[in-house]
């Protein structure tokens, strides 16, 4: 029973729009009584309010997404009762002024006093100040809002991937904030077209009035026999009340579109952005009574208003300069012993050398000062999360410290107490970067990004929304560094693995599969080799998040070998399959480079003869500009750039094109068996074929 009851409860709910959309289009072709009049116009009044202080307490444009909607409903159903009332005011309105109910009635007698000249003259101004100031203006703020919450997509997704590459963000989060982004762009576009429905109302009002006067003349003189200033009177006053009536509605929805669209995309209402902005500082209102307490002495004027607010708004300057002041510190109730004997040195009075080391410049302390909730201190827990996930152990903690040998807005990057990068960053301002193409240039402090290396610019937050739609992605000062550190830590993570770490994995193995651990070590291998094979797969960028697969290839040859770089690339080609696809996806076929065959004769001769690959110098360099550009035409088509050797000559090809960027070097018995082979280049040491 409760199932059904609540299957009718939602068929109901289902159909409430649909009724009222009907029940709208029949207002305009079923007569309505008076009273049904007035309840009508009651309840368009109160929804027009009611839509009114929603935008005023709504934190965000986008937590009132409907609105788009409801101001199309509501357009209608004003229009719809424009059309009922008209009918009764032309059918009706030789009887009198309460032909068409008691709230148009009121409007015409009440409001303007009974007089249709005042009516008329305050149902222009009604017009033009709905139709010229207000609707005007929220039209074309929703229009530049659309475009521009268009142009600034781009910039927007970037900044979201670099907080997610970063590891700020995790994978819900990005989809969370792509999905507002979609969002924004459909409210704004559909605000620009809501707005529209305002400003046609506004023009459907003055043609009303028009057409309800001048056929109520018509029909008040020649069919119901009534003198011309009867008509004139009985109809104007109907007309002007049902125009006032439709207009105040009217009025407070345009509005309600001027403050949505006008409205920053922030967690905080009206009354909370109006009061934390315009009184922030206690100085503005002490000027201002100084300025009004001026005035207010002047002869002539009026004194007491003046005076009286001159001295509230001293009053409330005076309140906010006590609330802005610090509170005292406590004194020291003990005085320091200065005469106390120094303890003697032990040692705990040695440090270990962190592993991960970051200094900052005296500036930058705010940005790590946890007691003040610094940005910097919750992106570096992101990034030591995302590398985790991404590496396959646990990233050690970072230590981190001021030091005043470094200028004030620097910072350093060590590992294992040696310095892998520097930087620096303006903490009051934003980083824009340029990601390869943009529209246009920012005004800025012109700098690089020093995670990449990538044009920048350090720009005041002001100018945040025009980088982004200028295509630029634009990030604060904390992820700045954060990316930084993550990319300086994803290059070394190799040495981020000890003995300690290895051990770790193979404990957590162990827990799961105690034969294939009790099997490895120490009886084939010992940790120092197992540590040195992890460290050579993080070395080239493989993960050891699948250690049961690498330690199942080293014990199967563990027996044969205890050489690292051999194990190591046994376990690659056990790997092979993940390391192909983290190249290049899942697509069937891998596009791959190749070496000239006699250049592969020759290396593969001389690594299976001698154990080492040599090369002329200038053979090398060659080699190496040949294959810097192959890479990099690849890059540009959106394609992997992979180089397919033979395994002798694999090892040697990938420490000699390191610096090549995104440059992958695979050997034969890597690529799996179903993966098919695109060749895209020959490359020799004279170029590529």
């Amino acid at each position: 029973m409760a199932g059904s009851n609540s299957y009718v409860h939602d068929i109901v709910r289902g159909l409430g729009m649909p009724l009222l959309l009907v029940a709208v289009l029949a207002m305009m072709m079923v007569p309505l009584p008076p009273l049904a009049l007035d309840v009508l116009f009651t309840f368009n009044i109160a929804l027009s309010v009611a839509i009114l202080l929603t935008t005023v307490y709504v934190n965000r444009p986008l937590d009132f997404a409907v609105f788009p909607t409801i101001l199309l409903v509501v357009t209608l159903l004003r229009l719809a009762l424009n059309i009922a009332s008209t009918r009764v005011v032309l059918l009706n309105g030789h009887t009198g002024t309460s032909a068409a109910g008691k709230v148009i009635e009121a409007f015409g007698e009440f409001v303007v006093g009974g007089n249709y000249a005042v009516g008329l003259v305050i149902f222009a101004i009604l017009v033009i100040i709905n139709f010229v100031v207000v609707t005007k203006g929220a039209g074309r703020v929703s229009e530049v809002s659309a475009r521009f919450t268009l142009d600034a997509m781009p910039g927007k997704q970037m900044a979201i991937d670099a907080d997610l590459n970063a590891g700020i963000i995790d994978q819900e989060q990005a989809k969370l904030r792509r999905r507002e982004i979609g969002e924004e762009a459909d409210f704004y576009g559909s605000m620009d077209g809501s707005s529209k429905f305002v400003r046609g109302d506004a023009i459907a009002g003055i043609l009303i009035l028009f057409i309800n006067i001048i056929g109520g003349l018509i029909i008040g003189t020649s069919q119901h026999d009534l003198s011309l200033s009867s008509a004139v009177h009985n109809y104007t006053l109907l007309t002007i009340g049902d125009g006032l009536v439709a207009q105040v509605p009217s009025l407070l929805l345009s509005t309600a579109v001027a403050i949505i669209v006008t409205r920053v995309s922030r967690s905080e209402d009206m009354r909370a952005q109006v009061f934390t902005q315009l009184f922030s500082d206690h100085r503005t209102l002490l000027v201002t009574a100084l300025v009004i307490g001026a005035l207010g002495l002047i002869p002539g004027m009026p004194n007491f208003a003046f005076l009286t607010l001159a001295a509230l708004c001293g009053f409330f300057a005076w309140r906010l300069a006590q609330r802005g002041k610090p509170a005292p510190e406590p004194a020291e109730t003990q005085p320091k012993d200065l005469d106390a004997s120094l303890p003697d040195l032990s040692w705990q009075d040695v440090d270990p050398v962190d592993l991960i080391g970051l200094d900052v410049g005296y500036r930058l302390i705010p940005l790590v000062d946890r007691q003040r909730n610094g940005a910097l201190v919750g992106r570096i827990k992101g990034v030591r999360k995302k590398l985790t996930e991404e590496l396959g152990f646990l990233v050690s903690p970072v230590h981190i410290q001021d030091n005043l040998d470094l200028s004030p807005n620097s910072y350093r990057i060590s590992l294992a107490g040696v310095s892998i990068g520097e930087g620096e960053v303006q903490v009051d301002k934003d980083l824009a970067i340029n990601p390869g193409q943009v529209f246009g240039k920012i005004d800025g402090l012109e700098t690089r990004d020093p995670a990449f290396g990538l044009e920048a610019y350090w720009i005041d937050s002001t100018q945040r929304e025009e980088a982004q739609m200028l295509g630029y992605t634009v990030v604060d000062p904390a992820t700045v560094v954060a990316t930084h550190l993550s990319q300086l830590l994803t290059s070394n993570a190799h040495e981020l693995l000890g003995h300690e770490e290895t051990q770790q994995l193979l404990d957590r193995l162990a827990a799961g599969s105690p034969k294939l651990v009790e099997e490895l070590t120490p009886k084939l291998l010992p940790v120092s080799v197992i540590t040195r094979v992890l460290q050579n797969l993080l070395e080239e960028g493989i993960p050891v998040r699948n250690i049961r697969k690498i330690a199942e290839t080293l014990a199967e040859h563990g027996t044969r070998s205890q050489e690292p770089d051999t194990l190591s690339a046994a376990v690659r080609v056990a790997l092979g399959r993940s390391i192909v696809q983290n190249v290049a996806g899942t697509r069937p076929e891998l596009p791959v480079m190749t070496l000239e065959p006699e250049l592969e004769r020759i290396l593969n001769e001389s690594a299976q003869e001698s154990g080492n690959v040599g090369l002329e110098p200038n053979m090398m360099e060659r080699l190496h500009e040949s294959l810097k550009e192959r890479a990099q035409a690849q890059e540009i088509a959106g394609e992997p750039a992979v180089l397919l050797v033979a395994p002798a000559v694999r090892p040697w090809m990938s420490r000699m094109m390191k610096g090549i960027r995104n440059l992958h070097v695979l050997a034969y018995n890597e690529v799996p068996d179903d993966k098919r082979i695109q060749m895209v280049a020959a490359v020799g040491a004279a170029g590529a074929a």
